[in-house]
């Protein structure tokens, strides 16, 4: 529950303070934590360390 809360008060700020700038930025940063944390519990990651 909390944190759809986050994402709603940053989705908030978002539109109040007209940064759309920022959520490209963000959705990025997601998506290499997202590899990060998949890739360390996988038989994929030799794979994937090669990439970096």
């Amino acid at each position: 529950m909390a944190k759809s809360r986050v994402l709603k008060e940053f989705w908030q700020f978002l539109m109040a303070e007209k940064k759309y700038w920022l959520l490209p930025i963000v959705i990025v940063f997601v998506l290499f934590g997202l590899l990060i944390v998949f890739s360390q519990s996988s038989a994929v990651a030799p794979f994937i360390y090669t990439l970096f």
